[in-house]
């Protein structure tokens, strides 16, 4: 992947040269792809995601979907400020983090969306920023099938031998839950939304990883052998050499 980056005035995208440029789609690299409006008056939205921050799907010109995510804040700080984060520098904000390190994840053939950019734009002491990857073709979250029932044993060993793949590379995914697994029509299961997320040696925070996972999945399903099903395929699963 060939990440470059563009600067004008208070604005900077990191982009996926192959997949946002002149040449590869007829929207001009501008901060306006990344902010709903532009697609809303395009009638280009062809869907949108639940959750904090409202990702939508958006229809292009490439026989692909992206998906658009503004980052939001969420808690008690989201009171003061909803969208807005303190400027420490361009790589140390939330999207270019969360966009080189999904590109990383990428290029080593692990199962996450392709990044297409993303955009800050600064205000002073604050920025604002959002993110644009590919869609995944008619996946759906985990959270959906377990609630539907539709979750089986084989899907439940997948994600568990994903997981235990992404924490062989060291991803500590910090808000690993349900609906940030998506599976595609074919059975492949796909891990989404990295942000905070980072690479690091082994430690106990895989173990919080799969605590966390724990929770989200009891809440969509009344089988306690769901999330056993899932942990056993990930201790049992071998280590892929690299």
């Amino acid at each position: 992947m060939r990440l470059a980056a563009l600067r004008q005035k208070n604005w900077l995208m990191l982009y996926d040269a192959d997949s946002l440029s002149d040449a590869a789609t007829s929207h001009q690299l501008h901060p306006d792809l990344f902010h709903q409006a532009y697609w809303r008056e395009r009638n280009l939205i062809v869907g949108e995601a639940p959750g904090r921050g409202s990702s939508l799907f958006l229809e292009t010109d490439n026989k692909e979907q992206w998906v658009l995510r503004p980052y939001r804040r969420g808690g008690l700080v989201a009171k003061l400020s909803e969208k807005r984060y303190i400027w420490l520098g361009e790589e140390r904000t939330r999207a270019f983090r969360e966009l080189r390190l999904t590109a990383t994840l990428y290029d080593q053939g692990l199962p996450v969306p392709r990044p297409v950019g993303c955009c800050v734009t600064r205000y002073g002491a604050t920025y604002e920023a959002a993110l644009l990857t590919v869609r995944v073709p008619g996946a759906q979250a985990l959270a959906s099938l377990l609630a539907a029932g539709k979750a089986n044993d084989s899907l439940l060993e997948r994600v568990g031998a994903m997981i235990k793949r992404f924490h062989q590379e060291g991803l500590d995914h910090v808000d690993l839950n349900a609906r940030n697994i998506l599976v595609d029509p074919a059975g492949k299961p796909w891990l989404i939304d990295l942000d905070r997320c980072r690479l690091r040696r082994k430690g106990s925070w895989q173990t919080r990883n799969l605590n966390r996972l724990e929770k989200s999945v009891v809440k969509f399903t009344d089988s306690p052998d769901t999330f056993f099903k899932i942990k056993s395929s990930y201790h049992s699963s071998e280590i892929i050499p690299h």
